[in-house]
């Protein structure tokens, strides 16, 4: 039995890294990077489900490596916080199949109120993501590991990374240096290690 369930871990992680050594590296990185690095308004994430962890990730990380962003929540946009959306603003969002409701409704209406630039992170071939953003970021068709291929984990996993890869290459581009870092990180582990190099 537990050579069984080691098999079965083993057989989860190689799928996993499968979906993301599969991606593609497309000029259309390039174009998503300097397109964050120009954005002249504010750097928005957004997503629903797990797709909308990553998002909030990706902003959290975005705003420690020297891009201040926001996550704005499809579901709530439909509330009152669209009104976070402004001219010039640059979206990033997160969706495998591209199809969700509350996403799609979003950057229509997002247009509306000046929203210039969208960057989609997607998968599946006809995801509608794919007619509403001016930058699409491919992740390939992925095969998720689960039983019944629902269960999103493989597809996060290549979300989490794309938006990895984006953050600090920006993060180089900016210049963006340790003593920066330190500066937006007073507490804990990583801000001590941070200060460590200036003491």
């Amino acid at each position: 039995m537990a050579e069984k369930i080691s098999e079965r871990v083993a057989a989860i992680l190689r799928a996993e890294a499968e979906a993301l050594t599969a991606v593609r590296v497309t000029p259309d990185f390039e174009r998503a990077i300097l397109a964050l690095r120009d954005c002249t308004g504010k750097v928005l994430t957004s997503g629903m489900g797990k797709a909308g962890h990553v998002a909030r990730k990706f902003a959290s990380t975005l705003c420690s490596t020297g891009t201040p962003a926001s996550y704005i929540h499809p579901g709530e946009a439909a509330h009152g916080d669209l009104g976070l959306v402004g001219p010039e603003d640059c979206m990033v969002v997160f969706s495998t199949s591209g199809k969700t409701r509350e996403v799609l409704e979003m950057l229509h209406l997002s247009r509306h109120l000046g929203l210039h630039t969208v960057i989609g992170i997607t998968s599946h071939p006809d995801s509608e993501l794919r007619g509403l953003s001016d930058i699409v970021l491919d992740m390939g068709v992925i095969q998720e590991p689960c039983p019944w291929g629902l269960t999103p984990t493989a597809s996060i996993v290549v979300m989490l990374a794309i938006s990895d890869a984006l953050a600090l290459t920006l993060m180089e581009l900016k210049g963006f240096s340790r003593q920066d870092f330190g500066l937006r990180h007073h507490g804990g582990y990583l801000g001590k290690q941070a200060r460590e190099i200036e003491e």
